[in-house]
């Protein structure tokens, strides 16, 4: 990673954002080759340059989508200001930062993913007038494109103030100018927290913890149902996932090779040729790590006769993720204990996905599943009967553990922040996408299971919308049945 150019920071660089251009001055990288910048430099460096503005851009394809979300935020909050941080880079280590991901609420009211970026809707009449406030192109004139280490000969070019709102289909301003811009505001405001340590800062004697949670609440629950976007979007995250988990079974002898990590690697090649990145952190679990819930070391064993346990999910350019799993046999034929444990979980989500319906409690798909789990741990003798004993004191979770699902979307577990009454003991609605996911899971170092089931850890997932009449599996194009599954692996690694 080039230092040549000894890119600068901005003297007065704070956590209150990007300065404007008349503070901005040179700031040496300790260490860096070059003491300075001669005048003669700076002068050569402000001229020669094409004109690059971007004429005649469209909008983007969720532009009337998140102008109707907008318009649904400002009819619940009349009078107020609303202030949605899209959020800030973040420092790796020293002078490298994280990969960006805009924040949920930014994105979805907006469709813009830039660090920094700031929607506010500014109360105006019986409405809101809003403005996207973005870091504008880099400053020629000053030197800022090529001596500030966010310049764009450095990170790569953004767009023009212009640019941006022919593509969002809303008015955009210097982000620069936004903090003062808030402190010297009026009236109640409220901000989405957690995001931009900056503008919080520039509000804080205007706001409270309670008005800014009704805003994140409010804004989780408008995400319950999703629009035609969404779930095509969602379709988009799950069919590149599928083809994600084809790429992993045709290399599992690699694997074995290896370890788990030649199975992250290649689940993440997929997701960032066809998407953004992966959604969450890829589960790659063989063996015994099957038992652990969220295994993302990825740093085992791959062998033959084992169990493997990928969860993983692509993450489309627009942010929303699938979140699918399988369990599937290394050598690419179940055990006879494999095989028995792998069908009950299979059961258990078959009539978890059958309660999934509109006018359906959230909880049914979760109960129906924990039903049957119930049901296989008694009649294995693993646990003393009747069900109903079991399910009531929920002496299953020994080793079913988690619940069967969560809502989908621009968050691999969205809605996070929606009231229980609306979410968990809520009423599934056509447009909902959740995903219906039971395991077992036997520790390596359980006693109260005979031998043959320790280490054993199965799950299966997968992503379903609910629609007028049922439900969709949009993940169905991956075979769940067990013989099924050994067919699909035999004719891919054939």
């Amino acid at each position: 990673m080039s230092d040549e150019l000894n890119p600068a920071v901005p003297d007065s660089a704070t956590a209150e954002g990007p300065e404007t251009e008349s503070e901005e001055t040179v700031k040496q990288r300790k260490n860096g080759l070059y003491p300075g910048v001669s005048d003669e430099l700076a002068e050569n460096m402000k001229s020669g340059w094409a004109d690059t503005e971007l004429r005649d851009l469209k909008p983007i394809e969720q532009a009337g989508h998140t102008a109707r979300r907008r318009a649904a935020l400002s009819a619940r909050f009349p009078g107020e200001r609303l202030v949605i941080p899209a959020g800030n880079l973040k420092t790796r280590s020293n002078d490298t930062e994280y990969p960006f991901r805009s924040s949920v609420e930014y994105a979805y009211l907006t469709g813009n993913q830039t660090e920094d970026g700031v929607l506010v809707l500014e109360p105006k009449g019986d409405g809101h007038e809003a403005t996207i406030y973005l870091l504008p192109r880099s400053d020629r004139e000053n030197g800022e494109f090529w001596l500030s280490g966010q310049g764009e000969l450095w990170v790569g070019r953004r767009h023009s103030l212009a640019e941006s709102e022919a593509l969002y289909g809303i008015p955009a301003a210097d982000v620069r100018e936004l903090a003062d811009t808030l402190r010297e505001a009026t009236g109640p405001v409220r901000v989405v927290r957690g995001y931009d340590a900056g503008i919080e800062a520039a509000l804080t004697d205007k706001v409270t913890a309670e008005r800014d949670e009704e805003l994140r609440v409010f804004l989780s629950e408008m995400r319950l149902v999703k629009d035609e976007f969404e779930i095509g979007e969602l379709q988009k995250a799950v069919d590149s996932t599928v083809r994600g988990f084809e790429d992993v079974v045709k290399v599992l002898d690699k694997a074995e090779a290896t370890s788990e990590r030649y199975i992250e690697g290649t689940f993440f090649l997929r997701a960032r040729v066809e998407g953004n990145d992966v959604g969450y952190g890829s589960i790659c679990a063989a063996g015994p790590h099957a038992c652990t819930l969220h295994w993302v070391r990825n740093d085992g064993p791959v062998r033959s006769g084992d169990l493997l346990l990928l969860d993983a999910g692509v993450e489309t350019h627009t942010l929303y993720t699938a979140d699918v799993t399988r369990t599937l046999p290394v050598n690419g034929t179940y055990s006879e204990i494999q095989k028995k444990i792998y069908d009950a979980v299979y059961e258990a989500q078959e009539a978890g996905i059958a309660a999934v319906k509109p006018g359906a409690k959230y909880r049914d798909f979760h109960d129906a599943a924990q039903r049957v789990l119930a049901e296989k741990l008694v009649e294995w003798g693993l646990v003393e009967g009747p069900v109903e004993r079991v399910l009531e004191l929920g002496l299953q979770r020994r080793w079913t553990l988690h619940g069967t699902g969560h809502m989908l979307g621009m968050d691999v577990h969205d809605c996070a922040a929606a009231r229980t009454e609306t979410y968990v003991d809520g009423t599934l609605e056509p447009g909902m996408v959740l995903t219906v996911e039971p395991g077992l899971y036997f520790q390596a170092d359980d006693l109260t299971v005979p031998e043959e089931y320790r280490g054993i850890g199965v799950r299966i997932e997968d992503d379903i919308l609910v629609t007028e009449d049922g439900n969709r599996n949009l993940s169905a194009a991956l075979p769940r049945r067990s013989d099924e599954v050994e067919s699909w692996m035999a004719a891919l690694k054939g």
